[in-house]
C-alpha cells in the first residue's frame, strides 16, 4: 500500500555504488516516499544539516568514511540521534553485525537487498520512531522539562522547554555523570548552578530504555518576588507582599517586615486582587506557590 500525500515520509540513501543508488530511488519512490542520495558518508552529513529525513539506509563499506563512522557521527548530533538508521551490508559474520548495532544502528539487511523485505523493515521503523516523536511531542506540549542521554553523556533528545534552559548553561554532562561510580536513585539532584537571576537544577528521573537516561531540568528563581510580578503582571512592591502571603504570614507580619504600615498592605492586597482575578487570600497564596514550584 503506498504512502498518502499527507503521510509522506522522507528517505536518505547513502551508497557510493549509483547502480543501488538508482535502484532504491526508483522502488522508494514508487512507494511513495521522498528520496535524498547522497554517494558517500561526506556528503550524507552535508544533506543532514539541510533536510532531516526520517530515516536513512547507509552502506556499511564506502570509501573515505564508512557507514559505521556515519552512524556515529549522527548519534553525536542530539537533533539527528533519534533518527532510525539501516545498514545495507554485504558483511553478515556477528561481528560486523554487532559493531553496526553499538554504532547506533536500528536494524541492517543485506546485499544483494531483497526489495519487500527492505520496505517492510523501513515501514516498521518509521512508524516505531513516528510514535516516539508522538509522545515527545506530548511531552513539549505539556511543558515537560526533560532531556535523555545516554550513560556516556550524550544528549539524545530534549523538550524545548529543556533546550530553553540548557541553551542558557553550558552543561557538561559527561563530567557530571563522571562523578557517578552507579546510577544516582531517581529524584537525586546531581548538579546545580547559577545561571543569570535563577538556580538551575538537573534531576536524575530514571532509565528510559537501553542506554537512554531521563532527566528533569528546572530553574528556581533565586528572586522568586520577581517571577511573580512578571507572570502575574503586578507591581515590584505586590509580588513581594505576594510572596509573604504565600509564606503564611499576616498582613501585621508582612507590614513589620516590608516596614509600611498594615493599611498599606492591606491596599497592596486589594490591587492584588484586582490585577490577577483572585478572590481570597487563601486562592492567591495557592496561586504564587503553584507558579514558584513550575517555574
Amino acid at each position: 500500500m503506498k504512502i498518502s500525500s499527507t503521510q509522506r515520509r522522507t528517505i536518505l540513501i547513502v551508497d557510493d555504488d549509483p547502480s543501488v543508488l538508482g535502484m532504491m530511488d526508483e522502488t522508494l519512490s514508487d512507494n511513495g516516499y521522498s528520496v535524498l542520495l547522497a554517494q558517500s558518508g561526506a556528503s550524507a552529513l552535508e544533506v543532514v544539516t539541510r533536510t532531516v529525513p526520517d530515516l536513512i539506509l547507509v552502506d556499511a563499506l564506502m570509501p573515505g568514511m564508512t557507514g559505521w563512522e556515519v552512524c556515529e557521527t549522527l548519534h553525536q548530533d542530539y537533533r539527528l540521534s533519534s533518527i532510525p538508521l539501516i545498514f545495507m551490508t554485504g558483511l553478515t559474520e556477528t561481528e560486523h553485525v554487532l559493531r553496526a548495532f553499538e554504532a547506533g544502528a536500528v536494524d541492517y539487511v543485506t546485499k544483494p537487498l531483497r526489495l519487500e523485505e527492505t520496505l517492510a523493515r523501513i515501514s516498521v521503523h518509521i512508524e516505531a520512531a513516528a510514535r516516539i516523536r508522538t509522545a515527545q511531542t506530548a511531552l513539549d506540549s505539556a511543558g515537560r522539562f526533560l532531556f535523555a542521554a545516554t550513560s556516556g553523556g550524550a544528549l539524545l533528545w530534549r523538550t524545548p522547554q529543556a533546550a530553553e534552559l540548557l541553551d542558557k548553561d553550558e552543561l557538561d554532562l559527561p563530567a557530571i555523570l563522571s562523578r557517578f561510580s552507579t546510577l544516582p536513585p531517581p529524584g537525586q539532584v546531581i548538579d546545580q548552578k547559577q545561571v543569570e537571576e535563577n538556580e538551575v537544577l538537573i534531576t536524575f528521573v530514571g532509565v528510559s530504555s537501553a542506554d537512554e537516561l531521563l532527566f528533569r531540568v528546572s530553574a528556581r528563581a533565586l528572586l522568586p518576588e520577581k517571577t511573580l510580578q512578571e507572570a502575574l503582571n503586578i507591581s515590584a512592591r505586590e509580588a513581594e507582599v505576594l510572596l509573604w502571603i504565600s509564606r503564611g504570614k499576616t498582613s501585621r507580619d508582612i507590614a513589620d517586615i516590608l516596614l509600611v504600615s498594615p493599611r498599606t498592605i492591606d491596599k497592596h492586597i486589594e490591587q492584588i486582587y484586582n490585577k490577577t482575578g483572585l478572590s481570597t487570600r487563601s486562592a492567591a497564596a495557592a496561586t504564587a506557590s503553584r507558579i514558584l514550584q513550575e517555574r
